[in-house]
């Protein structure tokens, strides 16, 4: 059955623009009449009455071949290229050389987000950003500041939750749940910004009051050239077009980097024991149900609390959270109340090292963690808090990234008692490929370690759990929060949490009550 496609955030009402006003400030060509426009959308989807229509080139189509589609659901106007002029709809067609570097200032100017938007705090790293966010709209709960979200897991506008697509929105999204934010109240939102959002203009027109950096490692070499280009992508978010000030991690080499090279008053983070910084983040005590650290800062600024999941990098992203709310201007003596009360940081991160067993059960966490770094890190969280065995389970995603495959075998089984291959999302790759390079890299770092490979996902979790005792635990990295595989192109429905919660009642055990979000 095919996944839902999450139904993006809108506002409800917009004042119109005149289409002629758009025209002429963004030197678009055609005849705009005399239309205005209450709306801009990218996907025929999305597409509301009064919307102006982006028609642009796609993977496998180009948007003007669904322009038609897009005027019968209630388009006044299309944007496109020149080589689509003669599109024949009854509505104003205007063209651009290219209309893509357009989208977010067009979106800004259709929405007003450069005039009317809440407190923007965005969040960029190879791992950390989507807890660092959700643990930034935790926080701000705490502090009863009504908040927004956009994650890798959802969207949020204050109590309403919908589940994500991409990791950053489209521009044309982006700026719409902006606006809706600020319909609803919204006095601060949280923003997890990807490379490749920064990189294809999804968050042009957006200007963060204060920008995180989390870290940097290997990933997403499939879309840049090197490191260095990767690196590239995401240091422009720290620069006075793209955000005020910052705060950035330098528990990974490349922190130091961009507090060189960024062009806005930047403050410091690390763990204890790591670089020297501004702040510092011990760790106090580790268990399956939370990390405790101590938050340390100039003039004598300390903050005692706990997180709702295990591992040192995860209270690495708290402390950075704590530390961007500071930047952002909210008071250190009421963040500390909060966050010493009782229960400590009070957040849901879906899919984070998520513990989905019950009591009884070995403890199976599932986690979105998709590259080396984010493996060796949460596994050594796993490891400090497991009495018996750790048993990896895990795959890699097809079409994307090959050049990390082996580096994630060779970090899984320096982690663990037991692996479990299985597939992940294969999208056009033959699966079976991928996983014979996952298990030619393991077995070549270590001969002897026990392996298991198995192709379906399914089975590959009743047998982890088959391999488990209490006292043991599973690690299945990869699908995370996700409610789908992409299998040839077609969104599958599927939850690894609830196939990680009937592989454990099937086994005579306990699950964990589900939280999980439904599309």
């Amino acid at each position: 059955m095919p996944a839902p496609v999450p139904s993006p955030f809108v506002p409800e009402s917009t004042e119109p623009v005149a289409l002629a006003d758009l025209a002429g400030r963004f030197d678009l060509a055609g005849d705009p009449r005399d239309v205005a426009v209450t709306g801009i959308s990218l996907g025929t989807a999305a597409v509301r009455p009064g919307h102006l229509f982006i028609a642009l080139q796609g993977v496998r189509s180009h948007g003007a071949d669904h322009a038609a589609d897009a005027v019968a659901r209630g388009a006044v106007a299309v944007l496109t290229d020149p080589g689509h002029a003669d599109l024949a709809l009854g509505v104003p067609v205007l063209t651009t050389p290219e209309p893509r570097p357009l989208l977010g200032e067009l979106a800004a100017a259709v929405y007003r987000t450069r005039e009317h938007h809440p407190l923007l705090l965005g969040v960029t790293g190879t791992n950390g950003k989507t807890s660092t966010s959700h643990l930034l709209a935790g926080l701000l709960d705490l502090l009863e500041v009504p908040n927004g979200l956009s994650s890798t897991a959802e969207r949020r506008v204050g109590p309403e939750r919908r589940v994500a697509g991409l990791t950053t929105p489209e521009a044309t999204e982006l700026h719409a749940l902006i606006a809706r934010m600020v319909e609803a109240g919204v006095e601060a939102a949280a923003i997890e910004v990807s490379a490749q959002g920064l990189s294809r203009h999804r968050l042009d027109g957006i200007v963060f009051d204060v920008a995180g950096f989390t870290n940097l490692s290997h990933d997403h070499l499939d879309d840049y050239a090197d490191m260095e280009e990767y690196y590239a992508a995401k240091a422009v978010l720290f620069q006075p077009d793209r955000s005020r000030r910052a705060v950035v991690s330098l528990d990974t080499a490349w922190g130091a980097r961009v507090v060189a090279d960024a062009g806005v008053p930047t403050t410091t983070i690390a763990l204890a024991g790591g670089e020297a910084a501004e702040w510092t983040v011990t760790v106090t005590e580790e268990t399956q149900a939370h990390t405790a650290f101590v938050l340390e800062g100039t003039g004598d600024r300390r903050i005692a609390t706990r997180i709702p999941v295990l591992g040192a990098h995860m209270a690495a992203n708290a402390g950075l959270a704590i530390v961007m709310l500071l930047e952002a201007g909210y008071a250190f003596d009421r963040l500390k109340t909060v966050l010493e009360g009782p229960r400590g940081m009070d957040a849901t991160l879906p899919g984070r090292t998520e513990l989905v067993s019950g009591p009884g059960a070995p403890a199976v966490y599932v986690d979105f963690g998709h590259s080396p770094h984010a493996f060796q890190e949460t596994l050594a969280a796993v490891r400090a808090v497991t009495p018996g065995k750790v048993i990896m389970l895990f795959g890699a995603d097809g079409d994307r990234d090959t050049t990390k495959r082996p580096d994630m075998a060779r970090a899984a089984v320096a982690g663990s008692d037991v692996l479990v291959v299985t597939d992940h999302h294969p999208r056009f790759e033959d699966p079976a490929s991928i996983r014979a390079v996952l298990v030619a890299a393991a077995r070549e770092a270590a001969p002897d370690h026990p392996l298991h490979e198995e192709g379906q996902p399914e089975k590959a979790i009743r047998l982890a759990v088959s391999l488990a005792e209490p006292g043991d635990a599973i690690l299945w990295a990869g699908p995370g929060h996700q409610n789908y595989r992409d299998i040839r192109g077609v969104r599958t429905d599927y939850s690894a949490r609830r196939e990680a919660r009937a592989a454990l009642r099937e086994a005579g055990y306990e699950a964990a009550p589900s939280r999980d979000l439904q599309s």
